[in-house]
């Protein structure tokens, strides 16, 4: 993809399948004149950038469709390329005959993502920017399009140049250092340096603690129901999804697997996951579903443990709650604990925080919903922090981080210029590599074939 553009390349930018109209994309140096070439109407190679006009596609002298075409003149383009955009009616025969006849007039079938690879590739965006086009048709919630949204517009971006730049300029003093290596001068001052290097440190120490917020708003929150057998944690999934997705019954060890389904919740999805009762068995189905529940608690964001109001005494609640928070605290989960079925049996006095509802009833579920959001922090969405989501970017950040513990160290124990501008070098290139200032050929091809065709 990388090595052929000059070529003109064309993919179907709506989705498959029928539908009222469909969105042929061309783009490349071509483009204008091979629509022309099967344009039935003005000539389009004398026409304005931005314009739209009406006509047929013929193929000789059969007429396919009628269509409207969209011109973008480069640079004035997604691609900052020539770029053609035909609107024509959503069959599939229509498209496919279109797109076939374009190919024999010059065009080649465009891979996935190459659109926006050469929108990259020709500047009119930085790769992070990039990534972010694929997050943003993925984006399933407010929270993931407002991230997707944030980080396209370039604010992930312009952080990480602008600490970038300081950087470079120390770089560029060091180097300068080693040309003049016999005599023994410093361009760099090394107080200045570690100041600047402990607050990019600070820096992205911050957006990598950010990622946990920006994995979940991509991904949607992991929420493990948990609890003994028979104490409505199905019920309740019922109650929160309003319908019923999981098997009710009185009979303890009903739910045997994991059962999962999600729910939006002020812009942000929760994946709520009912698991079977904790508890001991002989059933060796049962005991499975039992291992599963654990094994869902150690992945998740946010646990609920839910116990009977009735039937749970405070010495045993502790005991369970203990041995809990050693499984939970190990993968920084929040514990959430609630009281059921408190229409029958309200909970008095307790040494620890408790929510307390009926999930039959649907007695405080908003109470739920609170404690959910509030343990996402919303907060630092809505601010103008930017909050990294991208797995890419979070592991060239801790590089980074790496690597300017590294130029600290160097600092605090001197070492020659030579082996600073290294360690310097390496965090550049991290951060390059985020930005696409430094990229190879894999990267780029591993990143920008996740897209669909058409983008």
């Amino acid at each position: 993809m990388i090595q052929h553009q000059e070529e003109t390349i064309v993919a179907l930018a709506t989705p498959n399948g029928i539908g009222a109209i469909g969105v042929i994309r061309l783009s490349g140096p071509d483009a204008i004149k091979i629509i022309n070439s099967v344009f039935k109407g003005k000539n389009l190679e004398q026409q304005d950038s931005h314009t739209i006009h009406f006509g047929a596609i013929r193929d000789g002298e059969n007429i396919i469709d009628e269509v409207l075409i969209s011109l973008f003149v480069a640079p004035k383009s997604y691609t900052k390329e020539n770029v053609v955009e035909i609107s024509c009616h959503g069959s599939k025969y229509i498209i496919d005959r279109i797109i076939k006849l374009l190919i024999k007039n010059g065009a080649r079938l465009a891979k996935a993502g190459e659109f926006t690879l050469r929108a990259f590739l020709n500047g009119g965006l930085d790769l992070s920017q990039a990534e972010a086009v694929a997050d943003l048709i993925a984006s399933n919630s407010k929270a993931s399009h407002q991230l997707a949204m944030q980080q396209m517009r370039g604010g992930f971006s312009n952080e990480l140049k602008a600490l970038r730049e300081q950087l470079i300029h120390f770089a560029s003093m060091i180097e300068l250092e080693l040309d003049f290596g016999e005599e023994d001068v410093e361009f760099a001052n090394r107080d200045d340096l570690k100041r600047l290097i402990l607050l990019l440190h600070k820096n992205i120490s911050h957006l990598i603690s950010s990622f946990d917020l920006g994995n979940v708003i991509k991904n949607g929150v992991p929420v493990v129901i948990a609890g003994k057998p028979n104490v409505g944690k199905s019920t309740l999934l019922n109650a929160l999804l309003n319908e019923e997705r999981a098997i009710v019954s009185e009979i303890a060890g009903t739910t045997r697997d994991t059962v999962e389904d999600e729910i939006n919740i002020k812009g942000i999805n929760f994946r709520f996951i009912d698991t079977a009762g904790i508890r001991e068995t002989q059933d060796i189905v049962e005991a499975k579903g039992v291992e599963r529940t654990f094994e869902k608690i150690k992945s998740s964001a946010i646990v609920f443990y839910l116990f009977d109001a009735k039937e749970t005494n405070e010495k045993e609640l502790d005991q369970i709650l203990t041995d809990l928070k050693t499984v939970i605290n190990q993968n920084n989960s929040t514990l959430i604990v609630i009281a059921n079925k408190v229409d029958i049996h309200p909970l008095n006095n307790s040494n620890h925080t408790i929510l307390q509802i009926s999930a039959k009833e649907k007695v405080n579920l908003q109470l739920l919903e609170d404690a959910l959001l509030d343990a996402v922090n919303l907060n630092l969405l809505n601010s103008d922090e930017v909050i990294v989501s991208n797995i890419r970017h979070l592991e060239a950040l801790q590089k980074t981080e790496e690597a300017l513990n590294r130029v600290l160290n160097g600092i605090d124990n001197p070492i020659t210029s030579d082996f600073l501008a290294l360690d310097i070098k390496q965090a550049l290139h991290y951060l390059g590599e985020i930005v696409g200032t430094v990229t190879t050929d894999d990267l780029l091809e591993n990143i920008f074939s996740k897209f669909c065709i058409g983008k």
